[in-house]
Formats: C-alpha cells, structure tokens, sequence
C-alpha cells in the first residue's frame, strides 16, 4: 500500500478521499488553486500546495504542475477525484511516465471509452448491446443531416468526447436540427476541446441506470450491483438510488452481466461506472463507460457497507479484487441528492458567494453528508456550485426516501441561492415515491417541482409567532440592562394595560422587493398569545413556545409544530413537508425606479464569456428573442430580450469575459 498520495482535484471529492487515506494511515497532499486557498481540502490534507490562477484551465487542469508536486513531495500516487484530468488519458500517461501510480483505470481502457463513437463500436463487437446510430468521423452538416434522417426522430446529439451532461440535444424533428447540431458541437468544444459528435435514436421515457464495476491488474472483473439515475434535468442527475425501483432480479442480473462483459473487453482495471439506457419494455442499451469514479458512488457504499475508495487504492497498488462476485451483497436502499447553490425558480441559474448560513444534518447510521465547504465559506464562479451531497440509508424504499425528507428539512442554507426547496418537493412527487420517473420527466413537468405561486397560510402565521416570540425575548434582554427591569413598560412585547397591542408586521418572500411579494399581517397579543390577521382573516395562536428551533402552537385550536429559527433580517419555518423563507421588508431600499429601468436593460447574470452575439443596433426584436449566449461554470446561458423593442446598444463582443451584473445590451425606451 502506498505512504504518500496526492489528489489531484478540489471540493467534496478531495475531501472525500482524504477520509479514507487517512484512516489507512496514508499521507496525502493536496493542491490548490487562487480561488481555493482557504478551501476545506486544503485544511484537511497533510500538506497543500498552490498550482495556479483560479480558471480550472490554469491549475487543476495544469498535469505538469500537479506531477512536479508530486515529485517534490515524495507522492507514490495520484488520486484523480471527478471531473478535471479524471478521465484524462495523457495525464494517466504522463503519471506513469513519472514513476507514479495513477488510481484509475490505465490510458489505454481510457482511450477506448473516451471516444463515444469508438465506444459503441467497441461494445456492439463485444456483443453488448447499443442503440443505433451515427459515429462515423466524417462530421460535415450536410452528412450529419442525412444520417438523422435516416436514423429517424426523435434524435440524440452528443458530445462524443464529452460527459456530465454537456453537449448534448434532443432533436424532434428535422428541421430543428441544424441549429441544435450548432450549439451542441459549440458548447463541446467549450468542455472538451473536441467538437465531435454522434447521432443515436432518442429512446421515448428512458430509464437510466448504471453499474458500479471494477477490475484488478490481474484479469479480475465484478460489478457491486446498479445505481438508478433516472431523475435528470438536461441530462444532469438531480437524485441517485439503490437498489433501482425498476429493475427485476433477472434483468438485474443480466445488467451486471453485460456490465462486466464491457469491462473485459477494455481490460479495465480499478472503479468504472457502465451506463445503460433502459427502455419501458425491459430492452437496455449501453450508452457509456465511466472510467473514474462518480460522484453517486457513496449510494453504492452504502448498500453494500464497502468503501470504494479503499479499493480504488489497493487496485492501483497492485491487489486483486478484495471481493468475488458471489461475496458481494446489497442491504437495504440508499438514495443521494446534491445540493447546489442555484436557483430553480430562475432556471437553475448556477449561484456564488459566501455560505452566511449552512446547517446540514448530523451524520448518523442512517444519513451521511459528504461536503467539502463549511459555514463561511465561498462558493466559487470557477468550479462546479456543489454544496453537499445528502445520502440516506435504511431497510426499504420508502423508509429511505422519509429519511430524505427529513435530512433536508435539516438544511439550512442563507447566501447564495439553493434548491433544497426543489429537492424536498422532487422526494415527495408521486414520480418519485411510485418509483415510475424517467429521464425526461422533469424537463417536461418541471412546474410540477418549482416554487409554488400561493404561499401555505399556516407556513405565514408561524413565521409571524416566530418574529414576534423573537422580539418579544429581545426586548427582554434589552430591559433586563435598564434601570427598571421589572417594569412592563421598560419591556417592548406588546403588552398594553387591559389588552395587547397592536404590531405591524412586514416581509417580502423572495431574495429582492423588485420580485419578491410583499406580505403584511396585523398582530395583537404578547408572551405567545396572537391574534394575527392575514388577507382580512383573522386566525388565534395560543401557547406558541420558540425552543431549540422549534415552535409549537395551537393554531386556530389545533397544535402544531414547525422547525423555526429567526434573526433581524430573516425567518425560516418549516412543516415536515415544505420550507418558507421570509425576509424582514426592512432589509431593502431598492427604488422602484429600479424595476422599470431593468425593462430595457440586458444583464449577465453571473460572471462568464460570451460566446455568441446575436443582435446589433437597430434591430427590431421580440419578447423572448435571444439576444446573447454567454457561458458560465460549463453552461451556456441565452439571454433574451425582456419585452418587445429595438435594441439600442451592444455592450459584448464574442470571447469576452464580463463580469456578473454587467449591463450587455440595451433596448430603445
């Protein structure tokens, strides 16, 4: 086994690895780059040492500074994480050229799977079965045109060097596809440097499922059982889950199968993930090898209680398989979610800034929390916005899926915009709970999961006895160092001779005044008695207690209870089911004017490059027209006119890098 080991990567990942080194006594060290000096891997590791600027292109996909570290650190190994150089089979070269260990798969398994057009050629000859298509290298527009035709639509346009959901496009018919062919080979080439593309048939109400194998030095190859994926948006997995809801025991076992003949055929050595894409009738095609390991791979640990990372390591130091497949069983049911610092309601609009707040649940035998920030600190504009991932773990299905539920009621996140809101209404969906989602599903329902447009009056009195009990509590903490802390009057809570006063209160649901909703309520009463009148009703509390985050309450004679917390800018309630975020209306001084001047106006909504301008001066447009395509955080992002116009000025050329809130384009007043 080895001493020493680098990792080569940032964020959960590096922290993750981390963990299991040290627990078998390995020395690691880690590398940074500007934007992550104070990052949590770098605290966690034995040593860290800085690679770069802060754009991945500069450092953590700069091979040569990572394998000069090595050297100068005495590391046997690198440890690639996901993502990055991963997958990169010059960097596995480069690595063992240097005398040290890669912990993956060798370049040579990494060259046969890291084209997808290669791929699928390479499987149909190993007899596993794929979808029809096009993966010729002949990639003209007029070729690719025909060959859709006559695969026939709906169609799938990919990246055929590419991963992780970039580039690619579902085409319905033939019209759309020329311009669908354009941005996918352009956002391609953005990601992966390659512009390649292949065509496949569209399968109708997918599943996508993959299997969690691994191989040794020595000819081994086994597979520990599948992870279901099939709740995506834009081809992006939102939740993981073991063991699939779908799969039969027979077709389970024909899966694992096909898996492990794909891997035989690459001689694939360490972790790899095989995808397959899986119709409703039964009929499972392979759509890739992954050849590293993924970021769901901690529901696959769970159910099988093995640490996947430890065997990575052995692998790469020359063990067999620690494991036969007859030695290999499931417990249970696991499933994952990914937090991410993003904001659904505005398209999932990829977030930054400093985490003011993060509460996350206490890890216990049935719920983990794999993370590599802490409160404090700073999601970055670099790298992917990951937060944390969530997994659970318990006897069945459905107890799994309340232990979500509850895990994410747990969470807490104030700074840059998430989607916990989404996921906790993505876990109680029927798609979700009757086990029946596929891979289209959100795209086509997404309403289904977004913010509701009316907010749950029990969620808003409870925010209000949550203010008020905070200001009460306040004011007595503020009178208890007067003069008189005995005296009502000394004590601002309401209290009135004879009745309670009368207290205005006011908040806005949403991050800004401009679109956020304002919300009034009337109180009258103190010490937790309330008589609170919202939209012209009036509803009575009684006995509302505020202790250790949680209110209790009789609500309109009924008790209830919410987790509650609450400080002068902001309160959070939650009901088991659903959360509600409520800002002080105080906290804002944005003049209305401010709205009305937004009209005319086109901004970046984070920082990135602009990739595409297609408007000029003069030109007439509509509501919805795009206007630019700028790229952020390895998406691109149409920005569209926000009302019927004549553009007035562009501010952006192509390539260029602005930054968030920049004004690129105006329209005629």
């Amino acid at each position: 086994m080895f001493n020493t080991i680098l990792i080569a990567n940032r964020g959960e990942i590096a922290c993750r690895v981390i963990r299991t080194a040290r627990r078998l006594g390995i020395r690691t060290i880690a590398v940074y780059s500007d934007a992550d000096a104070d990052a949590q891997h770098t605290r966690l590791a034995d040593e860290a040492h800085h690679i770069g600027g802060p754009r991945p292109q500069e450092s953590y996909l700069r091979g040569d500074a990572i394998i000069e570290v090595a050297k100068r650190t005495g590391a046997q190994a690198i440890h690639p994480g996901y993502g990055f150089l991963s997958e990169n089979a010059d960097f596995a070269d480069a690595v063992e050229a240097a005398g040290i260990a890669f912990i993956g798969p060798k370049a040579a398994s990494m060259r046969k799977m890291g084209s997808k057009a290669g791929a699928k050629e390479l499987m149909a000859a190993a007899g596993v079965p794929v979808v029809p298509g096009y993966t010729g290298a002949d990639q003209s527009p007029d070729l690719l045109q025909r060959e859709a035709d006559k695969i026939g639509y709906p169609l799938m346009i990919k990246a055929a060097h590419g991963g992780g959901g970039k580039g690619m496009r579902v085409v319905r018919e033939s019209g759309e596809f020329a311009a669908h062919l354009e941005s996918c080979q352009r956002e391609a080439a953005s990601a992966f440097g390659r512009d390649r593309v292949l065509l496949e048939r569209y399968i109708e109400q997918p599943r996508h499922i993959e299997i969690q194998i691994f191989g040794d030095s020595h000819g081994g190859a086994i597979h520990l059982g599948e992870r279901e994926c099939s709740a995506q948006r834009r081809y992006q997995k939102v939740l993981e889950e073991s063991p699939s809801p779908f799969l039969t025991t027979e077709l389970r076992a024909k899966m694992g199968a096909a898996a492990v003949q794909a891997a035989h055929a690459i001689d694939y050595a360490n972790a790899g993930t095989v995808e397959f894409i899986v119709a409703q009738s039964g009929d499972f095609y392979f759509m890739e090898i992954n050849t590293r390991l993924q970021v769901e791979h901690p529901v696959t640990e769970e159910v099988t209680g093995l640490d996947l990372v430890e065997w990575q390591l052995r692998i790469a130091a020359g063990e067999q398989l620690p494991l036969a497949q007859a030695q290999i069983t499931q417990t249970g049911h696991a499933i994952e979610v990914r937090l991410y610092a993003e904001d659904p309601d505005a398209g999932f609009l990829p977030g930054s800034g400093t985490l003011q707040t993060l509460r996350l649940p206490t890890p216990s035998r049935h719920v983990r929390v794999d993370s590599g920030v802490i409160e404090g600190d700073t999601v970055s504009i670099f790298y992917d916005p990951m937060i944390a991932k969530l997994i659970v773990w318990d006897e069945d299905r459905p107890r799994a899926l309340a232990r979500m539920r509850e895990a994410l009621a747990a969470c807490e996140i104030v700074g840059p915009k998430s989607n916990i809101g989404f996921l906790e209404r993505l876990t109680r969906h029927p798609a979700v709970t009757e086990g029946r989602i596929d891979t289209g599903y959100l795209d086509k329902h997404l309403d289904e999961f977004l913010s509701p447009a009316a907010l749950d009056a029990n969620l808003l009195l409870a925010a209000a006895a949550t203010r008020l009990l905070v200001q009460e509590a306040d004011a007595r903490k503020r009178a208890a160092g007067s003069s008189d802390p005995g005296s009502p009057w000394g004590i601002a809570d309401g209290w009135r001779l004879g009745h309670g006063g009368a207290r205005q209160l006011a908040f806005a649901h949403g991050e800004t005044p401009v679109e956020g909703r304002r919300i009034e309520l009337l109180a009258h009463g103190y010490a937790g008695n309330y008589r609170i009148t919202l939209d012209g009703a009036a509803h009575e509390l009684s006995g509302a207690r505020l202790q250790d985050g949680v209110l209790s309450l009789r609500l309109d004679g009924a008790m209830q209870r919410f987790h509650a917390s609450a400080d002068a800018t902001r309160v959070l309630v939650h009901d088991g089911r659903q959360r509600l975020r409520l800002n002080a209306v105080e906290v804002y001084r944005r003049q209305a004017a401010d709205a009305d001047a937004a009209e005319h106006r086109i901004r970046a909504p984070m920082p990135g490059r602009v990739v595409l301008v297609q408007a000029k001066p003069g030109d007439a447009v509509n509501a919805g027209d795009v206007l630019l395509v700028i790229e952020a955080m390895k998406m691109e992002l149409a920005l569209k006119a926000p009302r019927d116009g004549v553009v007035a000025e562009v501010r952006a050329t192509a390539g260029e890098f602005v930054e968030a809130d920049a004004v690129l384009a105006t329209l005629e007043q």
